[in-house]
């Protein structure tokens, strides 16, 4: 047997290496591959159904947009973040990560959290300017992908300075669809066709797909993590936000957009106080 089949444990899980070389669930994830090519265990099967869910909820918001149901294909993200927020958790928790459902999960937030909104957004508003509208949805949806494609090609590079300093390298593929939709947030809060125009909405695309390709440091959940004595104050504000995703929904997802803004506000800033930390670390080390 080689030593691809030998590094595996009862678990089916490999230790790292070669044998389990590809792009993991989430970012948090330590990847694994299920039966060392033997197929898929019955324990992966339910993450992959919901990454499959996932999938299939991003690329509905497309035909609702074709109907012009623009709340119910915001809706169709909406559910389609949720769900990918769940997969990789529950394979966690079920001992089911996996290279595949890794596979899976990437090929589903490109074509949910990049094509699907592209095309949503055209739809609804960049129609009106056919090249001006075109160029900002084809730039999210490539930016999308080399997102993707940039964290699947340095899985195995241990020297990431934001991943050690447990944050994230640009904004990640789901939060950028919610970016992205904020003008339509807006226009179903407010009525307003300001919203509409694709002077706004194209450009407003171009800032968020270049916010998922750059390299600055964002909040992962690790950062997130509040402290012992902040957990019940955490726990009751995320109880409020669903309450108001259920009374006000458009306006409660322009304050999580809003939140989150401010939240990599105050990543940057940390990270460079980090950096910092680390640059005097260096000087003050004495010589070998």
């Amino acid at each position: 047997m080689s030593d691809a089949y030998n590094d595996l444990d009862d678990d089916g899980a490999a230790s790292p290496g070669p044998a389990w070389l590809g792009p993991k669930a989430s970012e948090h994830e330590h990847v694994t591959r299920s039966g060392g090519g033997r197929g898929l265990a019955m324990r992966a099967v339910v993450p992959n159904a919901i990454t499959a869910a996932a999938l299939c909820s991003g690329l509905t918001s497309i035909l609702f947009a074709i109907g012009e149901q623009w709340d119910k294909a915001v809706f169709a993200m909406v559910v389609a973040g949720i769900l990918d927020a769940m997969d990789g958790r529950v394979a966690r928790l079920l001992k089911a990560q996996s290279r595949f459902g890794a596979e899976l999960d990437s090929l589903s937030d490109s074509a949910s959290f990049g094509i699907a909104p592209a095309l949503v957004l055209y739809l609804w508003s960049l129609v009106e300017a056919p090249r001006l509208g075109w160029l900002a949805a084809l730039a999210y949806a490539i930016c999308c992908a080399l997102r993707l494609a940039r964290f699947n090609a340095r899985i195995d590079v241990e020297d990431q300075p934001h991943k050690l300093a447990g944050f994230l390298t640009g904004v990640p593929a789901p939060m950028g669809a919610g970016f992205a939709f904020m003008p339509i947030y807006l226009w179903l809060a407010t009525g307003e066709q300001v919203f509409r125009d694709p002077l706004l909405v194209g450009p407003w695309l171009f800032i968020v797909a270049l916010l998922m390709v750059s390299n600055l440091a964002t909040p992962s959940w690790n950062s997130l993590s509040p402290s012992r004595d902040l957990k019940l104050a955490f726990i009751a504000i995320a109880g409020l936000l669903v309450g108001g995703l259920l009374m006000e929904t458009w306006w409660t997802l322009v304050l999580i957009g809003g939140i989150y803004l401010a939240l990599i506000a105050w990543t940057i800033t940390r990270y460079a106080r980090i950096k910092r930390t680390r640059a005097e670390a260096i000087r003050t080390q004495p010589p070998a």
